[in-house]
């Protein structure tokens, strides 16, 4: 099986099967008299996030798409393994991605969790190639290939060529920085405090990189002066003021991989492009702000939020192709 590990959902493939679970990757946690034990995960425990009383805890354990809380990660891997192998008893392959910027430490921490929730054996691939196996670019040929993952924690920044990573950027900024951005916005300009939900219903159904039109979302949250609960618009407008910092940062990031480029693949990515890959490839004209900002042609792949573990699971289904590509800590 292959496994999405991001920080804001895990996905899980089945080799021949595609993609078979698609949850958050949130455990809550319940604390018994100082013994602590798992009470939900994924779409169970993300409903609880934020809305929790005192004994019990809904946890991220992925920060930055790396493992915050090791034990926690454990057992969701278990949980999801559990989930998708139904009663048999199972001691699977696992073929994992990770980010590029990952030390060797936080590489082995990932391997060392998939082992302890039952692993038989463990590989890793790095993010950026599995987005773009998944997006079908022809990462094997002699052309460059340039691809741009915007997951939950982290954003992967990758150019590639002949099978391998040419250069590449992993930038600890993504979806969740997004929703906090949102967060501090609402704070400052409107005195409403606002959930990480609230955030992320915002940039879903409001949030634009370059607003085009005067959409208007109702948004509940609580008066900062007041403390009452209150009700306000938020606008495109607004979206895209409060996302510009984050998206500014990220067009930095993309610049200096094409200035670290060799000229003979910055040349191919004039005719191939960049593509956008992961959740924040869905935020409203984001494709527009960077093509714009680049003067390079950008596509979205066409199933973003599964790109990677569809990449994931054809790495796995034709091991003897991408081998090279697949390492073990």
């Amino acid at each position: 099986m292959a496994i999405d590990l991001g920080t804001a959902n895990t996905l899980v493939v089945l080799k021949g099967k595609g993609v078979v679970l698609n949850e958050p990757s949130v455990v809550a946690v319940v604390d018994n008299k100082g013994k602590k034990s798992v009470l939900a995960v994924g779409d169970e425990a993300k409903t609880m996030l934020g809305r929790t009383p005192g004994n019990i805890q809904a946890i991220r354990p992925l920060r930055d798409g790396v493992i915050a809380d090791f034990i926690v990660t454990e057992e969701m891997i278990k949980h999801f393994i559990k989930k998708v192998h139904k009663k048999t008893l199972a001691n699977p392959r696992i073929l994992i991605c990770v980010p590029t910027g990952s030390t060797p430490v936080e590489r082995k921490a990932i391997q060392d969790s998939a082992l302890a929730a039952g692993a038989r054996k463990v590989q890793l691939i790095e993010e950026p190639i599995a987005a773009a196996i998944g997006a079908g670019l022809p990462i094997s040929e002699a052309t460059g290939s340039m691809v741009i993952d915007i997951g939950g924690g982290t954003t992967e920044i990758a150019v590639m060529s002949l099978g391998g990573v040419v250069y590449s950027k992993s930038l600890r900024i993504a979806g969740d920085a997004m929703d906090v951005a949102l967060q501090n916005y609402m704070r400052e300009e409107y005195n409403l405090l606002i959930g990480d939900s609230t955030a992320e219903k915002i940039k879903k159904e409001v949030g634009t990189a370059i607003p085009t039109n005067n959409n208007k979302y109702p948004v509940k949250g609580r008066d900062i002066r007041s403390g009452t609960p209150k009700e306000i618009n938020v606008t495109e407008e607004d979206t895209a003021a409060a996302l510009n910092p984050i998206l500014k940062e990220m067009i930095g990031g993309i610049k200096m991989a094409l200035e670290n480029t060799p000229p003979e693949l910055s040349a191919d990515l004039v005719d191939m492009g960049l593509t956008l890959t992961g959740g924040g490839a869905l935020l409203k004209n984001i494709d527009k702000r960077f093509s714009k900002e680049t003067g390079l042609p950008v596509h979205i792949a066409e199933d973003p939020l599964a790109c990677v573990a569809i990449g994931t699971g054809k790495a796995l289904d034709q091991e003897e192709t991408f081998s090279s590509m697949l390492t073990e800590y």
